[in-house]
């Protein structure tokens, strides 16, 4: 076969990636056993380099590989050295395999890519820095690897970005700037050991997921994030407040900041205002003071947690009364110092909760009150 030099650049890239891979690994049911190199990968009939898209520019311009795509072929092996040759490249896809090593530093010469995924692998070693120059970049998923060290600062220069997730790795280190993604909709860094405080994000995201790291401090600056639809922030070390302009952000409607060091909650009145809020987790904080009458007026809310906390006093009335009409089909006040009786609206109910380890006057026989109170010598001069 006759190629152009160009082209004759991207088989040589193909050839490395297959010699790269384990070939007790390449069954024969997989994409990879179709490349035939006796053919010219962009001229091959449909049942030849499968998982290989090629463009087919007018003129006298080659055709040259942008895609590749071997998802879940439950390959073993490195990723290629020279994979970054391949420099017409729009989207790489070796996601869910066996990969191993470092992620290739020539990456970042295929500065065409817009799409780049390697999630759920055995990938090692620390993010290239020079990701920054893959500036169309829009998706970057390294998510589930074994990657260490900082998130690269220049990060913040991929302002075509829509989509970032490298959770499930060992990354440390503070959150860079990310100030300048103004397009970046999705954010997961979580199940890493980021710690720090949590800087300002974009105002573009709608799904924020920093769960399961080192991060302390407030998080004051999570209001600004008015077009946020889920946040989860949980297993963190964040202190202090969590003030209303969190719970009313305007289109949220799952937030989960368990498992945290929260001492106080601000639950403002919802009137004609009707927000989206439909999930409420904070259970696992150090919460003191009275159960916040005000959530009942959040209208969408669905589901409470505020267990394992320091709430005080009796379970208002308001709270069985939306258990009892179906409003809220999940409460769960368990591993509190609350006090008094059970709410009328709570003793036949049935939905998901429990009120179990407080000092309440609590029948066994009421499904909420399973698992007993707290001894009494805890709860002297209460109830």
């Amino acid at each position: 076969m006759r190629l152009t030099i160009f082209r004759h650049q991207d088989v040589e890239v193909l050839q490395s990636i297959r010699q790269s891979i384990d070939p007790n690994t390449i069954a024969s049911s997989i994409f990879l056993r179709t490349w035939d190199f006796e053919i010219d990968p962009c001229e091959s009939p449909g049942t030849r380099f499968l998982g290989i898209l090629c463009s087919f520019p007018g003129g006298n311009s080659s055709n040259r590989v942008i895609e590749i795509n071997l998802e879940a072929d439950g390959l073993e092996g490195f990723l290629s050295p020279i994979l970054g040759n391949l420099r017409e490249l729009t989207l790489l896809n070796l996601s869910k395999n066996k990969f191993r090593g470092p992620i290739p530093e020539s990456i970042v010469n295929a500065t065409k890519i817009t799409r780049l995924m390697l999630q759920e692998n055995y990938l090692s070693g620390d993010i290239p820095p020079g990701l920054k120059n893959l500036k169309g970049l829009e998706i970057l998923d390294l998510s589930r690897n074994r990657l260490s060290g900082p998130i690269p600062v220049g990060i913040s220069s991929l302002r075509s970005l829509t989509y970032l997730s490298l959770s499930n790795n060992e990354l440390a280190g503070r959150i860079p700037d990310m100030t300048g993604l103004w397009q970046l909709e999705k954010l997961d860094l979580s199940n890493n050991e980021l710690s720090g405080n949590l800087p300002e994000l974009p105002s573009s995201l709608r799904a924020v997921f920093l769960g399961q790291n080192l991060l302390y401090g407030h998080i004051a600056t999570i209001d600004r994030l008015q077009r946020v639809v889920q946040l989860h922030l949980s297993g963190n070390r964040f202190t202090g407040l969590v003030n209303q302009g969190v719970l009313v952000l305007p289109v949220v409607r799952h937030i989960d900041l368990s498992s945290n060091r929260f001492t106080e909650m601000e639950v403002k009145k919802m009137t004609s205002k009707r927000t989206q809020l439909e999930v409420l987790e904070l259970q696992k904080n150090r919460i003191s003071g009275r159960l916040p009458l005000n959530l009942i007026t959040y209208k969408n809310l669905s589901s409470v947690n505020l267990g394992h906390n320091l709430f005080s006093g009796e379970i208002p009335t308001e709270y069985g009364e939306r258990v009892e009409k179906g409003y809220w089909r999940s409460l769960y006040l368990d591993n509190n110092l609350l006090e008094g009786s059970v709410p009328a609206g709570l003793v036949n109910s049935t939905v998901s909760g429990s009120l179990a380890r407080n000092c309440i006057t609590c029948n066994r026989g009421i499904p909420m009150c399973r698992g007993g109170q707290k001894p009494a010598s805890d709860c002297i001069g209460r109830g």
